[in-house]
């Protein structure tokens, strides 16, 4: 798949088929396309965790009221940040560098055959119950599961002309 039909084919994948799991060397090939996004000066204020202990999916199921996907997904990975490891001009930029890193992640899942969906963490009370859960400092900003598709949503997304302005 290239990457024009990767993009087109992400979707947010709410059912997986339950007991499926994926091999290590495809979940670091996803944590390798995560961190291969950019960041400020090549700060990388990221961490991550893989989650596949069913009793610690729960848990986080139970701390996020929009994860009900983990009941099925192979695994869980949290991305969170590490806002210490920006100080100066790129201090503060470390949301922006988590995103561009989960939606890496998410690209790499859907050109590996999975599906994925990225449900946000920060800034939410969410925060802290995650923190506590997974045992870090780090700051929580995004839970994906991933898993192997049980569905095949439409596209929701779409060109719109009327959301681009072109100057000069």
């Amino acid at each position: 798949m290239d990457c024009t039909q990767t993009i087109r084919a992400r979707r947010s994948i709410r059912k997986f088929k339950p007991g499926d799991s994926i091999p290590r060397a495809d979940v670091e090939t996803m944590l390798e396309a995560a961190m291969m996004a950019p960041s400020a000066r090549n700060t990388r204020p990221w961490q991550f965790f893989v989650v596949e202990d069913p009793e610690l999916k729960a848990k986080l199921r139970r701390a996020h009221p929009f994860a009900s996907m983990l009941d099925t997904a192979a695994l869980a990975i949290v991305v969170c940040a590490r806002p210490e490891v920006q100080t100066g001009a790129v201090e503060g930029y470390w949301p922006l560098d988590c995103g561009a890193a989960v939606e890496n992640l998410l690209l790499q899942a859907v050109d590996l055959g999975y599906g994925a969906c990225w449900c946000g963490c920060w800034p939410s009370p969410r925060v802290s119950k995650l923190q506590e859960i997974l045992d870090t400092q780090s700051v929580p900003v995004a839970l994906v599961a991933v898993g192997v598709p049980d569905e095949s949503p439409a596209a929701k997304g779409h060109y719109d002309p009327g959301k681009v302005t072109w100057l000069g």
